[in-house]
């Protein structure tokens, strides 16, 4: 089966449209969608739409999908994704809020080699940064590959017997061997909200065939994106930060 991964799309239409573009349907046979699909962006019923409209495998939540719909009260945003969180709900249809509502928490195992995760196997809402995160999580992962997001970060961390490291793929593409007897945590990167100084959306193709996971990057239409935002009336500084991938 070959998977297309998609991790914090954050109501960026522009930029998960280019990356579904960049991603023809005969490439992949079913969508993985590791949690946020809306927050920041001006665009959520249409991001949702969109996702719903790939008839994914599965999709989990994130935190700022639990902002949006009421299910978590955003005490511990920062003002600006609180801000965010709230017009998001205000902006959502009723369908759509009970669409969020209803996303099951991670980790979801996928099958026998693959299972997925918004913030880490071991609790939906925590980070992993660094190889103390990570080690952690590998301790309570239950697969081969875990594909979490929530960082906005792309990067690898493998486990072995001998090997313990941290890799951050870099270029527009990048593709990692899925090797027989190590463990791997991969964070794709973000669709519509990247992080790493780099604005262009970031998703992955997995080939469970193949024994392989190809990271991608693709330029969208950032200043369509930042119009919007500043249209809706949401905080400029979000439509800021896309150009600068931060």
């Amino acid at each position: 089966m070959r998977y297309l991964i998609l991790s914090d799309v954050h109501a960026n239409l522009e930029a998960l449209d280019a990356v579904l573009g960049a991603a023809p349907r005969d490439t992949w046979d079913r969508a993985l969608v590791l949690g946020d699909l809306v927050g920041y962006g001006a665009d959520p019923n249409e991001v949702i739409a969109r996702v719903r409209a790939l008839d994914p495998l599965a999709v989990i939540r994130g935190n700022h999908d639990k902002a949006a719909c009421g299910v978590d009260d955003a005490a511990a945003f920062n003002h600006l994704a609180r801000r965010a969180a709230e017009w998001t709900y205000e902006t959502l249809t009723d369908q759509h809020r009970v669409w969020l509502r209803n996303l099951p928490a991670g980790p979801v195992v996928i099958d026998e080699t693959l299972e997925i995760c918004h913030g880490a196997p071991f609790d939906e809402d925590a980070y992993i940064f660094d190889g103390r995160d990570a080690a952690r999580a590998f301790d309570t992962s239950t697969r081969q590959l875990c594909l979490f997001g929530h960082t906005h970060l792309p990067v690898i961390f493998l486990h072995s017997d001998t090997r313990f490291e941290g890799t951050v793929p870099e270029g527009e593409e990048f593709t990692l061997p899925i090797e027989t007897g190590v463990r791997y945590l991969v964070n794709p990167g973000s669709v519509g909200q990247p992080r790493d100084g780099d604005p262009r959306a970031a998703f992955a193709v997995y080939d469970g065939p193949h024994r392989s996971l190809r990271l991608r990057r693709v330029e969208y239409a950032v200043a369509a994106a930042q119009q919007k935002i500043t249209a809706a009336g949401l905080p400029p500084s979000l439509a800021n930060r896309l150009g600068l991938g931060r």
